[in-house]
């Protein structure tokens, strides 16, 4: 059956107008005329009849089969516009429209951290990212993702899957660049007998790892793989959430501080490690809100052994299901939220109600960032201006800073 691509839906595929409503076809663009066998709402050995001015050759050659990029056979200005449209969407479903500055887009092989997968075969092992729509593991030979630190350690990952993966169930490899080296967290393996795991120790002093983890424990730690935010140096636990790549994050962190310049006392919530809670230090005091008490005890850390920083004060806190109320906001005259996915609806909520006039809103989900907003407009809250930010080049994935005042 033939059909025409009329747009792109939020994994990256496209979407054309079927018998009996919409039709995914994968690794397709906009305008172009495609063939394939219809299962379901899938289009299956899709070809193409009519390419798209925007269509590119891949530059990998494991495009298509690792479940990793979707869109590398789309142009850098088309995808681009895409993500911002993705935004602009989200919004107008609401009702709401942005100030839109240029996206920033992290360069290829700018990756900073990777979670791969490992297993065990009859006579292999194999290292790698899922395939797409799938749990098989696909071997990386190459990556146009990620920096080529983490592509050098796979000779070493796949020694540790070889001592911590079974052929039934595989293991999960967290690998993250940090400034004194690599930091790499095994999790769901096999438990270490005495004997394996000086195995594992050698493998971490061969390979240089700043620290190797197992399971949550630290097998080796040959220095504390700590990571700069502003003027302090903070050391992660292993596999805490961190911004992809170095150009991302520094236009995330520039954002924020723009949105809430001149504050004197800011409070972070979804905190985590300190991103922004330190470079605001410099300027502000700042109170940093944060459920995981290990990567509070990190950023308080980092704060004491800084030079320079304002008073730093930090909660361990649930803010879905205990968000700061108005009578604590209060204290504040600026706000800074990054929630996860999931947005921050319940924190949204009781800022509406309370004196906060300053906000700056960092989201990886223009969904649940559009809903917030609602919430935040009908507030009297307006949107200065939208910062989109493309961490995760050739995925449906975008990013975004933006400042609010009322």
């Amino acid at each position: 059956m033939e059909f025409r691509i009329d747009r792109l839906g939020m994994e990256g595929d496209g979407i054309a107008t079927g018998p009996q409503g919409d039709i995914y076809a994968p690794f397709t663009l906009p305008t172009e005329i495609v063939r394939g066998q219809l299962e379901g709402d899938r289009l299956a050995n899709v070809g193409v009849l009519q390419s798209s001015p925007q269509r590119i050759a891949p530059v990998c050659k494991h495009f298509g089969t690792c479940g990793g990029c979707a869109l590398q056979h789309a142009s850098d200005p088309f995808l681009a516009d895409w993500k911002v449209d993705i935004i602009r969407r989200a919004l107008a479903a609401h009702g709401l429209t942005a100030p839109f500055r240029a996206i920033v887009s992290s360069p290829p092989n700018s990756r900073k951290r990777a979670v791969f997968a490992g297993r065990r075969t009859k006579k292999t092992v194999q290292v790698g990212f899922h395939g797409r729509n799938s749990g098989a593991i696909v071997p990386i030979e190459e990556c146009h993702l990620i920096v080529p630190e983490l592509l050098s350690a796979m000779p070493a990952l796949q020694k540790l899957a070889k001592l911590g993966a079974t052929r039934n169930t595989g293991i999960r490899m967290s690998v993250s660049v940090s400034d004194t080296g690599l930091d790499v967290g095994i999790s769901e393996a096999k438990e270490l007998e005495a004997s394996v795991q000086e195995e594992v120790i050698s493998i971490a002093i061969e390979d240089d790892f700043a620290r190797l983890t197992w399971n949550g424990d630290v097998i080796a730690l040959a220095r504390p793989p700590s990571r700069r935010f502003g003027n302090a140096q903070v050391t992660p636990p292993s596999a805490a959430f961190g911004q992809a790549t170095s150009q991302g994050e520094a236009a995330l962190v520039a954002g924020v501080l723009e949105a809430v310049s001149g504050a004197s006392r800011v409070a972070d919530l979804f905190s985590g490690c300190g991103t922004f809670t330190l470079p605001l230090a410099e300027k502000a005091e700042v109170h940093a809100v944060e459920f995981d008490q290990a990567m509070l005890a990190a950023l308080d850390a980092g704060w004491r052994h800084a030079n320079g920083l304002k008073r730093v004060t930090h909660e361990s806190r649930d803010l879905f299901n205990r968000p700061l109320l108005p009578a604590e906001l209060n204290h504040f005259d600026a706000i800074v939220i990054d929630p996860p996915r999931a947005g921050a609806q319940a924190q949204c909520t009781q800022i509406a109600p309370s004196k906060i006039t300053r906000l700056a809103y960092v989201s990886c989900n223009p969904v649940t960032f559009a809903r917030d907003v609602k919430q935040l407009a009908v507030a009297g809250f307006i949107m200065d201006w939208l910062q989109p930010v493309d961490q995760f080049r050739w995925s449906g994935h975008v990013e975004l800073v933006a400042s609010f005042r009322r």
